[in-house]
């Protein structure tokens, strides 16, 4: 028998398919939601049964709990999951789901909720001795001295962040006494207006971290495990590009010390599910800025390198299961890379909606392709550029490297621009073949082709 006999699939796009395959593959019956100009998406032609819940804006469809509840009570579904955006991070959805008597595939609102601040967070993973950036170790108040003081006190240069932020969005770097009042000013309007929480913290700027994150797996009877560790250095804006599996430089020893703190802040904290921690990693020393409460959209690089499939654990936990895994089974092997595909232009990184007139998906050895698009689907302009992954995994980075190269040149994708050339490029990039290069590199080489 399956864990669960119908699941709501409350997202869209690549996610939405993985999570139908992964139910399908467990005999669990599917109900896609979706938006009116999301009709032709491969998952709402494979569920089992399909509720459209409003029109394109996410607003009126993705992230509103009501519509998802009630196609969650006229399906007679037991589940609801949430992927990853929308409201996958949301308290107060995860309260209502379970309130209306539906299992939420995700940790428990109280816990969401605590994490969803990174103020309450940063304290949450200090009381579970998480090592944490140097900061104000709570929010700042309205006294300019008093803010003064502890600015001084962490040491310039320092970042203002947002604590109901993310997605790079509500913070600013403060390089002197002098700037600090008006980017405090700045940062809070801003988060207000963003967020609906004008509350800030601070931490002391690390000015060429790597961005590492710990990906963890616990159940409700107290049993907790990490899988590693991925590199997320890749990034434009603060936006993630390529992520890979192990970290490069990363020692199995190291991995085996912040893996383990990690399992004991889960359990501390008694957390359910899936979730990521995220560091800066900065002179060989792991930081926490936050944790994610969801699944993330790079996890399959951490399933490539450990034949953990967390989709299932996911929905296997929810259901009150515990973990089919222990420590000593998470073995990593080999090297994965991914390449998250956007419809976007290559130079201008603007969204580039429109009609795929020719689409060919690469395979082969170690190649996996994460993607809801096919030949004559319409990308919307509602909804992030995001339109897949290509994964490549291979016995060390250097094969995995080279199998993605590979999948990225066999890859056809016509009617649309799309960011494949910029991962062309930076794949024979030769700081990126050597790895270990920190969260500014790409933007930095970047600014050095325009230049040339």
């Amino acid at each position: 028998m399956p864990v669960l006999e119908k699941l709501v699939i409350a997202n869209r796009g690549e996610i939405a398919l993985r999570i139908l395959r992964a139910c399908h593959s467990m005999g669990i019956k599917t109900v896609a939601v979706h938006s009116t100009v999301d009709r032709n998406l491969k998952h709402v032609a494979l569920a089992d049964e399909a509720v459209c819940i409003g029109p394109a804006p996410g607003t009126d469809s993705y992230l509103s709990i009501p519509a998802i509840i009630a196609a969650t009570e006229v399906t007679d579904a037991l589940a609801v999951h949430p992927g990853y955006g929308f409201l996958a991070e949301n308290a107060d959805f995860a309260e209502r789901v379970e309130q209306s008597g539906f299992i939420f595939i995700g940790p428990r609102p109280e816990t969401i909720r605590m994490m969803g601040d990174k103020v309450s967070a940063i304290k949450a993973m200090r009381d579970a001795g998480v090592p944490c950036v140097p900061g104000s170790g709570g929010a700042l108040s309205d006294d300019l001295a008093e803010n003064q003081a502890i600015a001084q006190r962490i040491g310039y240069p320092v970042i203002i962040k947002a604590a109901a932020g993310g997605g790079g969005r509500g913070m600013r770097v403060v390089h002197t006494e002098a700037h600090l009042s008006n980017a405090l000013q700045l940062t809070q309007q801003e988060a207000q207006t963003i967020f609906g929480d004008g509350t800030l913290y601070m931490e002391k700027f690390l000015e060429n971290p790597r961005h590492i994150e710990v990906q963890v797996m616990a159940d409700q009877h107290g049993n907790a495990i990490h899988l590693g560790e991925r590199d997320c250095s890749t990034q434009r804006r603060h936006q993630k590009v390529i992520e890979e599996a192990p970290a490069p430089g990363i020692t199995p020893e190291q991995r085996a010390e912040i893996g383990s703190v990690c399992v004991e802040a889960c359990k501390r904290i008694g957390y359910r599910g899936a979730g990521t921690f995220e560091f800066l990693y900065d002179d060989e020393r792991f930081y926490f800025i936050e944790m994610n409460t969801r699944i993330q959209v790079e996890h399959p690089v951490s399933e490539l390198i450990t034949g953990v499939d967390l989709i299932k654990e996911q929905i296997r936990v929810a259901a009150g299961e515990k973990l089919a895994y222990t420590q000593e089974d998470i073995v990593v092997r080999g090297h994965a890379i991914e390449c998250r595909i956007n419809a976007e232009d290559p130079e201008t990184f603007m969204p580039c909606p429109g009609t795929i007139d020719g689409f060919h998906a690469p395979g082969g050895p170690g190649i996996r392709v994460d993607s809801h698009i096919y030949d004559g689907y319409k990308v919307p302009p509602n909804y992030d550029s995001m339109i897949g992954k290509v994964i490549a995994h291979g016995q060390d980075r250097e094969t995995a490297l080279a199998r993605m190269r590979m999948a990225l040149d066999e890859m056809v994708l016509n009617g649309i621009k799309s960011n494949i050339p910029l991962h062309r490029w930076l794949l024979l990039d030769p700081g990126f073949i050597k790895g270990g290069f920190n969260i500014h590199y790409l933007e930095k080489r970047l600014a050095d082709r325009a230049v040339d």
